[in-house]
């Protein structure tokens, strides 16, 4: 089967820094196609590689630790089909439910509880956990949330998207704030996490032209994000009383291109900028008026 561009990987190690890691020889994550397999996770905080006396605290380092492995590996916990508890004192678990039950209360994967040992004694709880790259459903109940970009805090996460995305054009937050005053800006966010944003430019000129541009950081590509903020996108244009849609993708992004295209985007322009030496692409939907 040939792969495509924006599929996830066919097999890729995720790495968190802990000496357990590189001294026993294995990967905090592996992501292997759309399945995502984390390692038993235990509440040491890799960092500083220190850990608590409580279990309830090492229960929830060890959800940080698992979160930040599913985000790397662009999951949520949202996307989790199995998890796996180990504990050394069958007594332990019970205390545990509360922060357990916030992580995964909503989307009840399945679950076992094992009574064993662990490779070190000041370890008293251990998390594994299967998850899932699928398409992200929309609607209500949906995981996705898109967010209308409001005070500081949300432009600061817009830019962090943007930069990343495109960074010939990285900006900071006194220019990311004055988009926010002229154009309508979102953030998508995958349960908690931020996975996108978009930009929508008031129709301007005689023939109404607006532009509509979504962007997915790379991790959470191909699961129906980008098309998510692009329809979002595409409605506030329909409400501006667009006469045309364009969106503008730099040249380098082989993925903005393809998604564009399969959109019905056409390309009307290429150029570089004065001063620079990145080339930037200017599409055009095909349809007269955004239907």
């Amino acid at each position: 089967m040939t792969k495509r561009l924006g599929d996830p990987p066919v097999r890729r190690a995720v790495v968190s820094g802990s000496t357990f890691e590189e001294r026993i020889g294995y990967a905090r994550a592996v992501v292997d196609g759309d399945r995502v397999h984390v390692s038993g996770t235990t509440g040491f905080d890799y960092a500083a590689m220190t850990i608590s006396a409580d279990v309830v605290e090492q229960a929830e380092q060890c959800l940080r630790n698992v979160g930040a492995a599913l985000a790397e590996a662009g999951c949520t916990f949202a996307d989790v089909v199995r998890v796996r508890y180990l504990l050394p004192a069958r007594e332990d678990f019970e205390p545990c439910w509360p922060v357990l039950r916030e992580a995964f209360g909503r989307v009840r994967p399945a679950a076992t509880m094992m009574v064993c040992g662990l490779a070190d004694e000041r370890m008293r709880i251990e998390i594994e956990v299967d998850a899932r790259r699928g398409t992200v459903a929309t609607g209500a109940g949906s995981a996705l949330r898109i967010e209308p970009v409001a005070g500081d805090a949300m432009v600061e996460e817009w830019r962090q998207v943007h930069n990343a995305i495109v960074p010939p054009a990285a900006m900071n937050l006194d220019e990311a704030r004055e988009r926010a005053g002229r154009n309508r800006l979102a953030n998508a966010y995958l349960e908690e996490v931020l996975v996108g944003c978009s930009t929508v430019r008031p129709p301007a000129g005689e023939e109404r032209v607006a532009t509509v541009i979504a962007r997915v950081l790379p991790a959470y590509r191909g699961r129906g994000i980008g098309t998510a903020l692009y329809e979002a996108g595409l409605a506030r244009a329909r409400e501006l009383d667009a006469g045309a849609v364009e969106t503008v993708v730099l040249a380098a992004n082989a993925d903005g291109l393809r998604f564009a295209g399969a959109r019905g985007f056409v390309e009307k322009e290429r150029y570089v900028l004065d001063g620079a030496r990145e080339e930037w692409v200017d599409l055009r939907l095909a349809a007269a008026r955004p239907a």
